[in-house]
């Protein structure tokens, strides 16, 4: 699949693929005066809905960053309660991601993660491989530029030199997917965190003050509203695109 600095992705009001990055868990717990962990549990149930909410708009892939390379720095309590988290969803949620066509994949670098955690992705991963509907990509000891080192090295590795986009793109982590059309990030903040840093280069960008637990269909439906609005001209003129793309 080429890039978008290579060839026009097709368009259509529906992305063919968001990324998320799901910002404010512990600040909504802290203004609840609750632990910063019960954001996170609640976090779940956000992104629980979203997944039902893209699949039944239609979108083929969603990306969520559940934790990055750098959240390691995280206090070890904190950290320790979101390794359990992601354990158990492993255990109790993928059934439902299977009984209903979803497919699950994990992306990042697993070295750092238990045994038991990784099996447990792996008989997710396998669980759910061959179904068809919306792929759900979940980023965990994930970052930007680690996905780009590490897709470089392999490729190296491999005899490929000089490097291209075409030769280095199924080394990356989303290597086989569209790059992503919408990306949304909750909490306030505007920035992507090292974040799909070479897969977000054409991406409409989409930031809401809502806190990720808050985050729910209708400000999804905002996000949509806005990225219906933009003109993607990937380097053309207003002029050159059909029609149905064109804005006021």
């Amino acid at each position: 699949m080429k890039s978008s600095t290579q060839s026009l992705p097709d368009y259509s009001d529906v992305p063919r693929h968001i990324a998320v990055i799901m910002d404010g868990n512990g600040r909504w717990a802290k203004k609840r005066l609750l632990p910063r962990v019960m954001g996170h549990k609640k976090g779940l149930d956000a992104l629980e809905n979203l997944v039902s909410e893209c699949a039944r708009l239609g979108v083929a892939q969603l990306t969520v960053f559940a934790f990055s390379t750098e959240n390691w720095r995280r206090p070890a309590d904190e950290v320790g309660f979101l390794m359990q988290l992601f354990m158990q969803s492993l255990q109790k949620k993928v059934r439902r991601l299977h009984d209903n066509g979803l497919r699950l994949r994990i992306i990042g670098d697993r070295s750092r993660f238990a045994p038991e955690i990784v099996a447990g992705i792996e008989a997710a991963e396998a669980l759910t491989a061959a179904n068809t509907g919306l792929c759900l990509n979940i980023a965990a000891d994930y970052g930007g530029r680690w996905d780009i080192l590490q897709a470089v090295n392999r490729a190296v590795a491999d005899g490929h030199h000089p490097l291209t986009e075409d030769t280095l793109r199924p080394y990356l982590s989303l290597g086989d997917a569209p790059e992503p059309d919408l990306f949304i990030r909750t909490g306030g903040e505007e920035r992507i965190s090292n974040f799909l840093l070479w897969q977000l280069a054409y991406t409409e960008f989409y930031f809401a003050d809502v806190l990720w637990p808050d985050f729910d269909a209708a400000t999804l439906a905002q996000a949509l509203a806005s990225y219906r609005r933009r003109e993607r001209r990937f380097g053309r003129t207003s002029e050159q695109l059909p029609l149905q793309q064109q804005r006021p």
